[in-house]
């Protein structure tokens, strides 16, 4: 079976996808201030920029910055997940979340795409504002309670770093 490497990039911009393990949970909406608070604390130890992001029931979509010089979101995620999870109390464990620690509240891995171009970006925040639309919840984007839509409606604010 191939092996997938992650990119290793500092400063790298990056959309990713993270899914609870229950795809019919509402989770991460029903505890957001649980999540909101494994964010804080891990945007406090590491610090990296969240361009955009939304939160929707059972998974969210985020577009990030690393700081320069440093490549390790794997780190940082880790580290969320594991925030968010102590705080909740298990649901059915497999043997092998027993096996490895784990308490079965997310889905091992996540989807990553590094962000190529000002296009790539916009496309990606886009993404991210418009699909609580796509999944039904709202009509319009800036109705979902959970998104940075309502930090920030400049739709295209590209990272300093990008000339």
């Amino acid at each position: 079976m191939p092996r997938y490497v992650r990119p290793r990039i500092p400063a790298a911009t990056i959309f990713f996808t993270l899914n609870l393990a229950n795809r019919r949970s509402d989770l991460l909406v029903q505890e957001i201030d649980k999540l909101r608070d494994a964010f804080t604390k891990t945007l406090n130890d590491r610090i990296f920029t969240i361009n955009a992001i939304v939160i929707l029931p059972d998974h969210l979509h985020t577009v990030i910055t690393l700081p320069d010089g440093d490549d390790d979101y794997a780190t940082r995620w880790r580290i969320i997940k594991s925030r968010f999870s102590r705080q909740i109390s298990c649901g059915h464990r497999r043997a092998s979340h027993l096996c490895r620690k784990e308490r079965g509240i997310w889905q091992r891995r996540y989807w990553e795409h590094h962000i190529r171009s000002k296009e790539d970006f916009r496309a990606h925040v886009e993404y991210c504002w418009k699909n609580p639309v796509k999944h039904g919840y709202v009509e319009k984007p800036a109705d979902w309670p959970y998104s940075s839509i309502h930090r920030d409606i400049r739709l295209g604010r590209v990272p300093e770093n990008w000339q």
